[in-house]
């Protein structure tokens, strides 16, 4: 017998579907005609022991327990779940062959082969497990991935970067929660103080964005605009650029700050001739954007429906299971397998077919395009999120699945668009020995730009292109060339105010997740990181933006997210290193390196718990201050029991 364990019932109904019936439903799993059956986890059936597990003595929080790291790591069944493990030891008895069925991405991985090895599977049986690997819950999808198995050992680094994210998190989490809200009473802070790998140094971008902008102090500064225009009379406008003798009267970011100054310029610029110095024109392209991973859509979505990070993949995991109208959304890929290139007519008929509004005004799509998303080497267990061969039926989605299920076929669509063309010129001018500088942008074909026309609200169709057009290249340009006279009427003097950063929003505060070497500020760590590095996981991004509103570390106001005062308490009382995303950032890369064998478990374990006993020394030598006064929450009155779902990173 066969057994396929799936992560979930949908993904084993799916799986299900496919095997030859006629099926006999039992108890937590389906037997297929030949004999085979499937079942399936809920979740994860495991978690961490509680640390009361390890000695009774921690039930009791106190200072001296710490840190508490177990010798030995003990899982225990989740009491909810208990049944299906039960259902799962009898099946796995039974069964001649195994196979992994869990969810194509690294928590998906070990959430089986825990339980695996939670039933003592050892020897052949183990070491011939298969790996079932499913992105798309449609039969046709399901039995092509049947017929594409692997072996369950090429994912043995998967797993243990998963495991060592998971015992990272626990040690973690469960250490300087303890520490800190053991400190935060001698103070007189009565709550739960929760610290995380992740959701602290994320509360810290938070804070800290915050008090940058109530520090802020605005400042003018200056701009000349020379109105320049040829003999035939075509106008166009050009910016002052100031020469380094300027610099004395510029701030850092090479602004003018005098007004004397660029008035002087002004003047001077008024009614003069001019000169065409330099004219730099090129032909360039722009390739489509690369279909979705969840945090690109996640952003997108936020950008112009307003959804937040959890409403999206919400809306994404209905899409997927409930309507199989999408591929699985928990990716962090933005690339595609070579070998799917061959069902793309199929994708693109069900997408035309179910959504033409896609291509009202546009040329029809070129399934013969093979854009850069078709690419073997960038990806492994999962990928881009796209449409399914399934057709669609709009008015059965909510206006939120419509919605996200547009976005998503619209991405895919523009891999099978040309390029878009445009022509860019810069124009260099010269009027009385001051230099004036100028950029034009002339289209050429709009090629896959064509989808994201504007729409009727005047809101562009967005697209995670990572490109946007400068004001200053959107006005047209007359002929012109090198040495050419022109003439400079009234030179006019523009004054501007310094503006404070923006408070983050669901939209920027995934983009810093995703992206967190541009907040990293060790070089020495930045040097490491990829531009690819993030904070948290596709999976894990959404919640832990949530678990931080649910602690009350945040808040909203309209579509700006602000600390809260436990929120700026909690990162003002906590050492440097624990409120950066520097040392977690780190963990990471660490923990991506494992997954692709470039490191071993014990290299990231052995530095993370050194630095644990270290930051519980820091935190026993001084009192969290910042708390002081500060009223806990009344969901935080009462001392949670620490477990791993309420220990999210």
């Amino acid at each position: 017998m066969i057994l396929y364990i799936a992560e979930k019932p949908s993904l084993g109904r799916a799986i299900a579907d496919v095997l030859p019936k006629p099926h006999k439903k039992g108890d937590g799993h389906i037997m297929a005609a030949n004999g085979d059956c499937v079942s399936w986890c809920i979740g994860h059936l495991l978690e961490q022991a509680e640390p009361d597990s390890y000695d009774a003595a921690y039930k009791s929080w106190k200072f001296e327990h710490l840190p508490i790291i177990p010798e030995k790591w003990k899982m225990k069944p989740k009491t909810k779940t208990r049944s299906q493990l039960t259902v799962l030891r009898g099946l796995v008895k039974k069964a001649t062959q195994l196979v992994n069925a869990g969810d194509p991405d690294r928590e998906g991985q070990l959430l089986v082969d825990e339980v695996i090895s939670h039933l003592g599977v050892k020897g052949d049986k183990l070491n011939q497990t298969q790996r079932l690997l499913i992105s798309d819950l449609n039969p046709q999808a399901v039995k092509r991935a049947l017929g594409q198995m692997r072996s369950n050992r090429e994912f043995i680094p998967l797993s243990t970067s998963a495991l060592a994210r998971s015992r990272a998190d626990w040690l973690y989490g469960m250490n300087m929660t303890r520490a800190y809200t053991l400190q935060g009473r001698k103070v007189g802070y009565q709550g739960v103080l929760s610290v995380g790998r992740v959701q602290t140094p994320l509360l810290g971008l938070v804070v800290r964005r915050d008090e940058e902008i109530a520090k802020f102090v605005s400042k003018s500064f200056y701009e000349v605009l020379a109105k320049l225009t040829t003999e035939k009379n075509e106008a166009f406008t050009a910016k002052w650029q100031p020469s380094e003798a300027c610099q004395p009267y510029m701030d850092e970011e090479g602004r003018v700050l005098s007004k004397g100054l660029a008035q002087n310029v002004a003047s001077r610029i008024s009614d003069k001739p001019a000169e065409v110095t330099q004219v730099i024109a090129k032909d360039k392209q722009q390739n489509a954007p690369l279909p979705y991973s969840l945090s690109s859509l996640q952003i997108d979505a936020a950008k112009r429906y307003g959804m937040s990070a959890k409403e999206v993949l919400d809306t994404c995991q209905t899409l997927y299971e409930r309507h199989k109208l999408i591929t699985y959304p928990r990716s962090d890929s933005r690339y595609l397998p070579a070998e799917q290139f061959a069902q793309a007519p199929q994708v693109i008929d069900a997408v035309l077919s179910g959504a033409g509004e896609l291509v009202e005004k546009s040329d029809k799509p070129d399934p013969k395009i093979k854009s850069k998303a078709w690419n073997d080497s960038k990806v492994d267990a999962h990928h881009a999120i796209i449409p399914t061969e399934k057709r669609a039926n709009l008015s059965s989605l909510s206006a939120r699945e419509k919605q996200i299920y547009l976005q998503v076929a619209r991405q895919y669509l523009a891999q099978f668009y040309p390029p878009y063309l445009y022509s860019e010129t810069e124009v260099h001018v010269l009027i009385e020995g001051g230099h004036f500088k100028t950029k034009a942008k002339q289209e050429r074909a709009q090629g896959w730009k064509q989808l994201f026309v504007r729409n009727n609200s005047g809101n562009a169709n967005s697209a995670s292109t990572g490109k946007e057009d400068d004001d200053e290249s959107q006005q047209k340009l007359p002929a012109l060339k090198k040495g050419q006279s022109l003439h400079s009427g009234a030179g006019e003097l523009i004054e501007k105010q310094t503006q404070p950063p923006k408070h983050f929003t669901d939209a920027t505060l995934l983009g810093a997740m995703t992206g967190i070497n541009r907040y990293v500020t060790d070089p020495e760590i930045r040097k490491i990181l990829k531009d690819t590095d993030g904070l948290g996981t596709e999976a894990t991004r959404a919640g832990i933006i949530e678990l931080l509103f649910k602690r009350t570390f945040l808040i909203r106001q309209g579509k700006t997210i602000i600390a809260t005062e436990v929120g700026r308490g909690l990162i003002n009382s906590l050492p440097l290193s624990a409120t950066t995303p520097d040392m977690t950032a780190l963990w990471e890369s660490n923990l991506d390196a494992i997954s692709r064998k470039e490191a071993k478990y014990q290299s990231f374990m052995t530095p993370l718990i050194d630095s644990l006993s270290h930051l519980i020394t820091q935190a026993g030598s001084q009192l969290p201050t910042a708390l002081q006064g500060v009223k806990a929450p009344k969901s935080s009155f009462k001392k949670r029991r620490y477990t791993k779902k309420k220990a999210k990173s």
